[in-house]
C-alpha cells in the first residue's frame, strides 16, 4: 500500500506547479488551466485524507470541488471567448482595460 505522505506530496507539487503557473503566466487559458490543476491537487489531498481517516467526508467534499471546477470551467471558457471575439487575442493585460 502507498503511504499516505505520497498523497500529500504528490498534491503538493501539483497545487505549487499550478501557483507557479496562476502566478507567472499572462494567457488566460493557461491561468484557467493552472487554477484546475490547484483544484485537482486539493481533490488528491481531500481523498488521500479520506480514504487514510476512514471518513466519508472527504469524498463528498471532492464531489463538490469537482462541481465547483466544472462551473468555473464553462464560465471562463465563455468570458475568453468573449474577450477574444473583441481583442482578438487572450492576455491578462487585455483583461485589465475592461474595467471601464
Amino acid at each position: 500500500m502507498i503511504p499516505l505522505q505520497w498523497y500529500l506530496y504528490l498534491a503538493l507539487a501539483l497545487f505549487a506547479v499550478g501557483l507557479f503557473g496562476f502566478v507567472s503566466r499572462r494567457n488566460v487559458i493557461i491561468v484557467l488551466l493552472c487554477v484546475e490543476l490547484m483544484l485537482n491537487a486539493v481533490n488528491i489531498a481531500l481523498t488521500a485524507l479520506g480514504t487514510a481517516l476512514e471518513d466519508v467526508t472527504g469524498h463528498i467534499v471532492v464531489f463538490f470541488v469537482i462541481a465547483v471546477a466544472a462551473a468555473e470551467a464553462a464560465i471562463g471558457l465563455s468570458l475568453v471567448v468573449l474577450i477574444y471575439k473583441r481583442f482578438r487575442e487572450v492576455h491578462l493585460d487585455e483583461v485589465k482595460m475592461l474595467k471601464g
